[in-house]
């Protein structure tokens, strides 16, 4: 109980100094200026549905996307994502403790055309030291709030604060946000790996959303956790056909989209997206929430691992999903985006 207070207090310290998060993060200033410059070229990706030409899948339509192909493997992994200056630019992390950015070049309507100025540079503890040299650098997801950036890493069931923005690719940890025994005691292959944080005008402002990428089961539901300046409360997420939670962001009306990835043998591969509206997200509830897509092998997917949201200038919701290749030659990194049409 005492040591569960002194993780509140210390949470309420990182947290309470923050204003809540922004709904459309700007760059401002050129993100990792001091980062190394990475070749790529892309392929287009025309269709979501392999062989076939429709664009509307229930409330979302799809928009395009991309194939990236990187000549540094360090690009490869990315697990976490946030859309800048109006799905123009990204901020990404990788599963192995590095920045990705990257400009995008796309249509009014948010069509990607292109990816170019890719440069990455090494997560950074306090210490100076990166977080590989820490073994602290399994870094799963990242949301910005306020003047930070919050990273997950999965096998120490941690969040990192850094500095927003991320200006030359070199800056410091500036704290932890202290866990209770609950989400320490989290699987470490199967911890922490989605996090969005609260708009502003939402009434959890000021808090983050953490969910646990797995369970056991489908008959155990997935861990997730409001943490904030009153403490940590944990909710849950029904679990069911195998799919884990990858990567979580608000919606501007408040709603939280979750995305869940299925990739095993029986199986292969799938892809889901989850709608949890603002009222349900309270401390004790089991959430079921509404599907908004869900894709397998037929449709243009991988290891489905980072979601971003952002509006266009025409006050349009735009999703951009991205796949973590694990730095592999037998997988992809691609770019999807989709319109949400209400």
């Amino acid at each position: 109980m005492f040591r569960q207070g002194i993780a509140a207090a210390l949470a309420f310290i990182v947290l309470s100094a923050l204003p809540a998060a922004v709904s459309q993060p700007s760059l401002a200033q050129e993100l990792l200026n001091e980062g190394r410059t990475v070749k790529a070229r892309t392929k287009p990706i025309d269709t979501f549905r392999i062989g076939h030409d429709d664009k509307t899948f229930g409330k979302l339509t799809f928009l395009g996307g991309l194939e990236l192909l990187a000549s540094d493997r360090k690009v490869g992994g990315l697990s976490g994502l946030v859309s800048l200056d109006r799905g123009n630019a990204f901020l990404a992390v990788t599963d192995n403790g590095h920045w990705v950015t990257g400009k995008i070049e796309q249509s009014a309507e948010g069509v990607p055309l292109g990816i170019s100025d890719i440069r990455y540079s090494e997560l950074r503890g306090a210490d100076g030291k990166t977080l590989r040299a820490r073994w602290g650098h399994d870094t799963e997801a990242l949301t910005v709030s306020g003047s930070g950036v919050y990273v997950t890493a999965e096998t120490r069931n941690a969040v990192y604060r850094f500095p927003w923005p991320i200006a030359t690719g070199n800056e410091r940890m500036v704290g932890e946000v202290a866990m209770p025994k609950d989400i320490q005691s989290l699987p470490r292959n199967t911890g922490l790996e989605s996090l969005a944080a609260a708009p502003d005008g939402h009434r959890l402002a000021g808090n983050l959303i953490a969910i646990a990428e797995s369970a056991p089961s489908d008959a155990h539901d997935l861990s997730a956790f409001i943490i904030g300046p009153e403490g940590t409360k944990r909710f849950s997420i029904r679990r069911y056909d195998r799919f884990d939670a990858t990567d979580a962001a608000f919606l501007p009306n408040g709603d939280l989209l979750v995305m869940e990835r299925r990739f095993n043998l029986r199986d292969l591969i799938g892809l889901r997206l989850r709608r949890f509206s603002a009222g349900s997200l309270e401390p004790g509830a089991v959430v079921e929430g509404e599907t908004l897509l869900e894709a397998d092998f037929d449709y243009q997917i991988d290891n489905m691992e980072a979601l971003a949201v952002h509006q266009n200038e025409q006050g349009e919701t735009i999703l951009t999903l991205v796949s973590d290749n694990n730095r592999s030659m037998l997988q992809r990194t691609i770019f999807l985006r989709f319109r949400l049409d209400e």
